[in-house]
């Protein structure tokens, strides 16, 4: 088991298809926490090996920058001819980290462990330094996402994902404004994830450019669920995203004022009490202190 390094919690994930260089370098200025350059659905077939070097050189030249958001790659899945060759060449200390698609039983999270490694090896880089996101996109790995989620927990990966348009096409299932027909998936997620000791997953795309109320319904349906963090598709998208899972000025007050009469009350022998109406343990105070040392990330995040 290698020793997991603790990663920094991302409210926004941009994509970015990597054999357009314009919008590579735009994606980087767009006040997501991570850019994904994707390698996958979004680049042809004719272009998946020119393109590695595209995306390889745009995370090189941000690596120089004082201030800039986590470099993620998504290579192509691990049937294909492409994902060894794509960890090869992009691997290095330009890299945040790696995004898996199409996972859908334990094996494959063993050996996309297994091939990282070797090449953090080769490059001389820190075991465990690359993140790895995978990717559930079929009803074989929802099926699977126990075991899935427990197989991961063993591994570097902190967090998980899915992708509702090849989930949904797999189920012949429509996709809707509203994502309800998700909500089962969303919930076995987030189950399987809290009981593997994962992280809090990050959510899906959203495919409605032109509506962003609804994006940001389901964006925060999913964050009540248990997840944190949005896959986004669109720059306008980002500034919705990152307000949604931050703590609001009231909410951070509300924190406040919980641990602090919580921690009086401890003095004195109780640990079960009333705050603005609300009944108080330590289940409750363990959330609200969450709350503020996420306050804390972001803040420091914001100002590096």
């Amino acid at each position: 088991m290698i020793n997991k390094i603790i990663q920094p919690p991302l409210r926004s994930l941009l994509f970015a298809p990597g054999n357009h260089p314009r919008k590579v370098e735009k994606v980087f200025n767009s006040g997501a926490d991570s850019v994904i350059l994707d390698l996958e659905d979004a680049v042809a077939i004719t272009e998946k090996v020119s393109t590695r070097d595209t995306v390889v050189k745009a995370l090189v030249k941000q690596s120089e920058k004082i201030k800039k958001p986590a470099g993620y790659i998504r290579v192509n899945g691990l049937d294909t001819e492409f994902c060894l060759s794509d960890l090869r060449a992009v691997i290095g200390p330009w890299l945040s980290g790696i995004v898996i698609p199409k996972i859908e039983c334990p094996s494959e999270i063993y050996t996309i462990e297994w091939c990282i490694s070797q090449i953090e090896h080769e490059q001389g880089l820190t075991p465990g330094s690359i993140d790895l996101i995978p990717i559930i996109e079929t009803a074989k790995g929802i099926t699977l996402i126990d075991d899935i989620a427990k197989t991961a927990a063993q591994t570097r990966i902190t967090r998980i994902t899915f992708g509702a348009a090849d989930l949904t096409a797999d189920m012949r299932m429509e996709w809707s404004a509203n994502e309800k027909e998700l909500d089962y998936v969303r919930s076995r997620i987030a189950l399987a994830s809290v009981n593997a000791g994962l992280d809090r997953p990050i959510d899906t795309v959203h495919i409605r450019l032109d509506d962003l109320t609804g994006f940001s319904n389901v964006t925060e349906k999913a964050r009540i669920m248990g997840f944190f963090g949005k896959l986004c598709i669109h720059p306008n998208q980002i500034a919705h995203t990152n307000k949604i899972f931050t703590p609001t000025s009231s909410e951070i007050k509300k924190a406040k004022n919980i641990v602090s009469a919580f921690e009086n009350a401890e003095k004195d022998g109780s640990a079960a009490i009333e705050v603005d109406g609300q009944f108080v343990d330590y289940p409750v105070v363990e959330s609200a202190r969450k709350v503020l040392e996420l306050v804390k990330i972001i803040s420091h995040n914001n100002d590096e």
